[in-house]
């Protein structure tokens, strides 16, 4: 069992408040502590950040590729390792914990080693000037030039600890930013892996910061330190809306990743095994916790029953139990209480009038005696006024709502807070790319729920503000400067 320490300005630092405890999810045995940082600590770790941002951002985009690429060889060298601890503390299975979680994780550092070196400025058209009050008559050139941000605070989700926190980390230091990490308590000793992996990549101290704790007071002193210029944050929309009130008083540049309720729209012409090999995304990866999944479907009603009876067919497979034994599909959630909230919202949904077609019921049998498990649910004849359809449950649970026709879908599918990502299932692509063209989501996947990671990815309404991934996070991590000068 592993006991952490802060890392700060280079140091690693022991915490004023003590430890707490990181549980297994999958055994409930103690993974390993985690410090628990005083606010002083984090601001000191911000202090830090500040004294280092000048000398970094004043580095070579050659020295800083060097940097990040040497990062991902080291994680990717200690993979198995990696692999073995993300899934201790998150209770992913293992195709999850080493392929979605470590291994794009080292990818997007990779990434962000190329995205160093793309060029920061763009040249704009000279303009002529007449003489006037202004100056002289004269041709006068312009470039537009990316700058770093400064300080940023990266506070990241629980639902995956390596791929996240480097989809922050990495492109915030390729563009000269220097970072302050608040990892969600629930499972940071991770990010305490990507820290070290940094270190001996050779960042320079206080470049790189990592403060944990398991009270909201250690994340709220990451959000209001003077010394942080910008906060990226990804995870629900309560506590997004409360960073935004923080940063909007001294007007902190935000980039918001929050929460999700994507709708499937499944057309009548839709190929429906398609279909539900996407929408079961939903219960197979990670038991549900993920944002972007297609837990609200749609379902024409010319399909509707016989959807449901592919869904239903298709969790026959879905085998729940410990995420390390082979042929598991679905391990726990991340904690007791999240399980405990999961299940109340299917009991509401009993409640509300949805037919539960499937699951609803704790899973019980060998090796479910401990953990924080929770059966695939599937929750049909919804309307789209119950609370199961318009919040966000991150849970292995999904809820299918009939419509009649294209107007109705498109009118179902935009009326929710949300608008992270959609989907759309027919087979006719002209007509899905005009439901798409229409849909309020920051992306859409048609007859896919696959992505494209150069794609820019972020939410319309109250699933965020901003967009990263590919080059769009490099936009993301600087401010833009003009620069002009007389011909």
């Amino acid at each position: 069992m592993r006991t952490e320490k802060l890392f700060i300005g280079g140091e690693w630092v022991e915490p004023h408040g003590g430890h707490y405890e990181v549980v297994d999810p999958a055994s409930e045995e103690i993974v390993g502590l985690a410090p628990e940082a005083s606010r002083v600590q984090v601001h000191e770790a911000a202090a830090g950040a500040r004294d280092a941002f000048d000398a970094w951002s004043r580095t070579k985009p050659e020295e800083r590729a060097a940097i990040l690429d040497r990062a991902a060889d080291i994680m990717a060298r200690d993979a198995d390792a990696n692999t073995v601890l993300a899934q201790a503390e998150t209770g992913a299975t293992t195709g999850t914990a080493r392929g979605m979680q470590v291994a794009v994780g080292v990818s997007r550092f990779k990434r962000y080693a190329r995205g160093a070196m793309e060029p920061v400025e763009q040249a704009l058209p000279p303009q002529i000037n007449e003489a006037g009050p202004m100056g002289r008559a004269g041709v006068f050139g312009a470039v537009a030039v990316r700058r770093p941000v400064g300080v940023v605070t990266c506070i990241t989700s629980y639902n995956n600890p390596w791929a996240n926190p480097a989809g922050k980390v990495a492109p915030a230091l390729a563009m000269g930013n220097t970072v302050l990490v608040k990892p969600a308590p629930q499972d940071p000793l991770s990010v305490y892996a990507m820290a070290r992996a940094l270190e001996e990549a050779g960042v320079p101290p206080g470049v790189v910061n990592v403060v944990t704790g398991s009270a909201p007071a250690v994340g709220a002193a990451a959000v209001d330190s003077p010394d942080v210029d910008m906060v990226s944050f990804t995870g629900s929309t309560a506590v997004g809306q409360a960073i935004g009130e923080v940063c909007g008083k001294s007007l902190k540049r935000q980039l918001m990743e929050l929460g999700g309720k994507g709708a499937a729209l499944v057309l009548d012409d839709a190929d429906l095994d398609s279909a539900v090999m996407g929408i079961g995304t939903t219960f197979a990866f990670y038991s549900g916790q993920i944002c972007t999944a297609p837990t609200r479907v749609l379902a024409q009603r010319g399909i509707y029953e016989q959807l449901i009876e592919k869904l239903t067919g298709y969790l026959a497979f879905m085998k729940v139990g410990d995420p390390r034994a082979k042929g598991t599909v679905v391990g726990p959630v991340i904690s007791a209480a999240h399980r405990d909230r999961v299940e109340s919202y299917i009991e509401l949904g009993r409640k509300e009038g949805a037919r539960v077609v499937a699951g609803g019921e704790r899973p019980s049998g060998p090796g479910l005696e401990r953990g924080f498990y929770v059966a695939p649910t599937l929750l049909a004849d919804c309307t789209n006024d119950m609370r199961v359809v318009r919040e966000e449950i991150f849970g292995p649970v999904v809820v299918v709502v009939p419509f009649d026709d294209e107007e109705e879908g498109v009118a179902l599918a935009n009326d929710s807070d949300y608008g992270l990502l959609d989907y759309v299932w027919s087979g006719d692509v002209a007509r899905a790319f005009r439901i798409a063209a229409r849909l309020r989501a920051g992306g859409v996947g048609i007859n896919t729920v696959g992505r494209n990671m150069e794609a820019p990815f972020g939410g319309f309404k109250k699933s965020g503000v901003g967009r990263d991934v590919g080059s769009y996070a490099l936009h993301a991590y600087s401010e833009t400067q003009a620069v002009v000068w007389p011909g």
